[in-house]
C-alpha cells in the first residue's frame, strides 16, 4: 500500500516557485490595432501573464486553459473572423482558429517543460494532457464518416507509395479513392495528437533549384520572371521526360485538372450574376496574358528548349492548374520560403476541420518536412490539412471542390458607403472600410440591434442615415432608425436575389463536372442573400414590437369621465 510521504522543505519550495506562460500579440501583427482592440474589450492586454500552478480550485485546469483560449482565438485571428467577432461567443472562430490557438498554448507550454524544476514540470504536464484532451475532444465533435469507393485501380499510387518510401518517405497513410472527394489520404492506424501522419525527405521536394540552367538562362531575359513560373515552365516539360527523378509522381498526375479555370461556357453561364464568375474571368485572363508574353517567343527563339508541342495554352493551363491545386509554400532552414511541389503530400485533401494544420517548415534537424496531427484520426478515416481560410468561390477557382460544412469563409462583401470616424458606442471593431455579410444562422446573436448580422457593417448603415453617433439604447428615436437600416438592407438583399436568378432555371441535368460546380456555388451565394432577408424580416418584428411597447408607455392614459 503506498503512503503519502509529507513534501520536505525543499519540494514545498519547488512547489511555491511560480511557473507561468506568456501570451503575446506581435506589434508587427498587421492587424495588431484591430485585435488589441477586441483584448482590452475583453479585459486583457497584449502581453498576457498566465499563472500555471495547482489551486484548491478542482478545475484550476480547465479555467486557465479558457482564459488563454480566449486570448489566443484572438491572437490566431484574421481579418474575416476579426469582423464576426465582436458580438458573438468566442466559439465562433471555427474549428480550424481553435487548432490553431490550442496549438501555440501546446508549443509555449512545452517549451516551459524543458527549463521547468521538477515540480513544475508535473504542473505543466498536466496541463499539457489537458490540452491535448482538448484538442482530441475538438476533433471527437466534428468527426466526417469516409466512405471508401470499392474497386478503384490505384496502382500508379501504390507505385508512388513505394518509390516515397525506397527514397526516404515515413507514412501512416495509403492512398484511396474517397467518395465526394476523389483521391485521398487514409490513416492505416490510430494516430494521436502529435503523430507524425507523413514524414518527407527535402530530397523529394520540387524546388526551384531543379530548373535547368539553360532553361533558366533562357528565361533570364524576361524581366520580373518569377522562380513560380519558371517551376511551371520546367514541369510542363518534365512531364514528358522519360528518364525524370518524378517520373512516377508525374505518372499520378490527372490528365484534366477540374477546376473554375477550366469552367465552359454552360457553367460561366450559370454564374451570372455571381462574384465567382468576375474572379474566374480575371484569373483567366491573367493567366492567358502571362502566356503571350512567353510563347511564341521562347519557342521560337530556343525550340529545343522549349518544344512547341509541350508549350500549346492548353498544357500550360494544365500546369497552372497543377501549381495552384497542389504546391505548398515551405520555409527551409535557409529562412527562405519556397513555393514546391510535394509527392504523396498533394493526395491530403483540405477539410473545414483537419487533423494537419502546422506543415509549413522543414525541420533542419532531419531535413524533413513532418505532418503533425493537430488532432486524432482513426484507422480507415481521411486525414485532412488546411488549405488555408479560403472562401468557396477561391477553392473553386484554383482547386475545383466545395468544402464539406458551413465555411465561415464564404462571404459576400458589399460596397457600403459611409463614414469611417465615428462608430456606434459599445462596437468590438472600428474603422473597417470594408464590409460583407454570411449566412446569419451562423451567428448566436440575434438579438435587437444585431440580428445575426455583423456590427461593423450595421454600424457603417447606422453612419450612413446620421452621422451622429449611437447607442444601442431602446428609445423610439434608435428603433426607428433602426426599422430605416433593416428596410434599406432588405432592398439590397432582394437586388442580390434578383441578380442570382431563379434556381429552377439552373440546368441541373446537366451532368458537366462544372455545371454541377457552378450550381452548388450559386446555391451557396442563394442561401446567405435568403439569411440576411430573414435575419431582416425578425428584425424587423423585434424592432416594431419594442417601440409599440416605447410609444404605449409614452401615451398618457385618458381620464375616465
Amino acid at each position: 500500500m503506498a503512503v503519502n510521504k509529507p513534501l520536505s522543505s525543499h519540494d514545498a519550495m519547488e512547489l511555491d516557485k511560480d511557473c507561468s506562460i506568456v501570451l503575446e500579440l506581435s506589434e508587427s501583427d498587421p492587424l495588431f490595432d484591430k485585435k488589441k482592440k477586441l483584448l482590452q474589450d475583453m479585459g486583457f492586454s497584449t502581453k498576457e501573464e498566465i499563472h500555471v500552478k495547482r489551486s484548491s480550485d478542482p478545475n484550476w485546469i480547465s479555467t486557465s486553459l479558457k482564459v488563454m483560449l480566449q486570448i489566443e482565438r484572438i491572437i490566431n485571428s484574421d481579418e474575416t473572423e476579426l469582423y464576426f467577432a465582436g458580438d458573438e461567443p468566442m466559439d465562433m472562430y471555427g474549428p480550424r482558429n481553435e487548432l490553431e490557438a490550442l496549438n501555440s498554448i501546446l508549443q509555449l507550454v512545452e517549451s516551459s517543460l524543458s527549463s521547468a524544476c521538477l515540480m513544475q514540470k508535473n504542473v505543466l504536464q498536466e496541463f499539457r494532457d489537458a490540452i491535448v484532451d482538448m484538442m482530441s475532444q475538438s476533433g471527437n465533435k466534428n468527426i466526417l464518416e469516409t466512405t471508401i469507393v470499392e474497386g478503384y485501380n490505384s496502382d500508379k499510387e501504390i507505385k508512388l507509395l513505394q518509390w516515397g518510401e525506397n527514397n526516404g518517405v515515413k507514412t501512416r497513410l495509403e492512398i484511396a479513392y474517397v467518395e465526394g472527394a476523389g483521391r485521398g489520404a487514409i490513416a492505416t492506424e490510430d494516430l494521436k495528437v502529435g503523430d507524425t501522419a507523413l514524414e518527407i525527405p527535402t530530397s523529394l521536394i520540387i524546388v526551384e533549384e531543379l530548373v535547368q540552367a539553360d532553361m533558366y538562362h533562357a528565361l533570364e531575359k524576361f524581366e520580373g520572371i518569377s522562380s513560380e513560373t519558371m517551376l511551371l515552365l520546367w514541369s510542363m516539360k518534365e512531364r514528358h521526360n522519360g528518364d525524370s527523378q518524378f517520373k512516377i509522381y508525374f505518372d499520378t498526375l490527372p490528365e484534366e485538372f477540374h477546376t473554375g479555370l477550366s469552367f465552359g461556357i454552360d457553367a460561366m453561364m450559370v454564374l451570372d450574376g455571381t462574384l465567382l464568375l468576375d474572379e474566374i474571368t480575371a484569373a483567366k485572363e491573367h493567366l492567358r496574358a502571362q502566356y503571350d508574353d512567353l510563347f511564341p517567343a521562347l519557342c521560337k527563339d530556343h525550340p529545343d528548349i522549349f518544344p512547341p508541342e509541350l508549350y500549346t495554352w492548353e498544357l500550360f493551363l494544365w500546369a497552372c492548374e497543377l501549381w495552384y491545386s497542389n504546391s505548398m509554400k515551405i520555409k527551409f532552414p535557409d529562412g527562405k520560403l519556397r513555393t514546391c511541389l510535394i509527392p504523396i503530400a498533394g493526395f491530403l485533401n483540405h477539410s473545414l476541420d483537419p487533423h494537419v494544420v502546422h506543415y509549413g517548415r522543414v525541420d533542419s534537424a532531419t531535413n524533413t518536412l513532418k505532418f503533425r496531427l493537430s488532432r486524432p484520426c482513426n484507422a480507415g478515416q481521411e486525414c485532412c490539412l488546411s488549405y488555408g481560410n479560403f472562401s468557396s468561390s477561391h477553392l473553386i477557382t484554383f482547386y475545383g471542390f466545395v468544402p464539406q460544412g458551413d465555411n465561415l469563409y464564404d462571404v459576400i462583401p458589399l460596397d457600403i458607403d459611409a463614414a469611417q470616424d465615428d462608430f456606434t458606442e459599445g462596437s468590438s471593431i472600428s474603422n473597417w472600410t470594408t464590409h460583407m455579410v454570411r449566412a446569419t444562422w451562423l451567428s448566436h446573436n440575434c438579438n435587437i440591434f444585431y440580428y445575426g448580422l455583423p456590427s461593423p457593417f450595421l454600424d457603417s448603415l447606422r453612419r450612413a442615415r446620421s452621422p451622429m453617433p449611437h447607442t444601442k439604447d431602446l428609445l423610439p428615436e434608435n428603433l426607428k432608425n433602426e426599422i430605416e437600416i433593416l428596410e434599406d438592407l432588405r432592398a439590397i438583399c432582394d437586388d442580390m436575389m434578383d441578380n442570382l436568378g431563379d434556381a429552377d432555371l439552373d440546368d441541373r441535368k446537366n451532368t458537366n463536372w462544372d455545371v454541377k460546380l457552378a450550381i452548388k456555388f450559386k446555391d451557396i451565394q442563394r442561401s446567405i442573400v435568403s439569411s440576411v432577408l430573414t435575419s431582416c424580416y425578425c428584425g424587423l418584428k423585434l424592432v416594431k414590437d419594442e417601440l409599440s411597447k416605447c410609444l404605449a408607455e409614452d401615451t398618457p392614459v385618458s381620464k375616465q369621465i
